[in-house]
């Protein structure tokens, strides 16, 4: 999730989309979900990330969602200069009302993954050769 300036594949995207796939990405639920609970510096950050999921999100992939974030308002970077550097991420007020959303879908998306396993399950059946 590289930082977009509003376009993917040469087509502009509708503004209100593109946050939406901020938001939603893989690495954006797992970022947000994790900063609502306190701020955190980026090896912290990318711990807590990976013990949540199935795989470890990787450097790369982890600054390139935090600056996603980061220009859409929604996590705050704050550089310390001290040495060695110290730099903590956090929830701005955006962020935190976005994080509350997508919690929210990730605990239904939890609390209702017997019923989506059972509908895959008879839709599987229907089409079975």
């Amino acid at each position: 999730m590289a930082v977009s300036k509003g376009s993917s594949g040469g087509e502009e995207m509708c503004p209100y989309r593109l946050v939406l796939e901020h938001v939603t990405s893989r690495w954006g639920v797992l970022v947000l979900i994790a900063l609502e609970e306190r701020s955190y510096r980026f090896s912290e950050l990318r711990r807590e990330v990976g013990r949540v999921s199935a795989r470890n999100v990787s450097e790369k992939m982890l600054t390139q969602t935090l600056q996603t974030l980061e220009r859409d308002g929604m996590v705050h970077r704050d550089a310390k200069p001290v040495i060695p550097p110290r730099v903590d991420y956090s929830l701005t007020d955006l962020g935190r009302e976005a994080a509350e959303q997508v919690h929210t879908l990730a605990t239904w998306t939890e609390r209702r993954m017997a019923a989506v396993t059972q509908a895959r399950s008879a839709y599987d059946e229907t089409r079975a050769p």
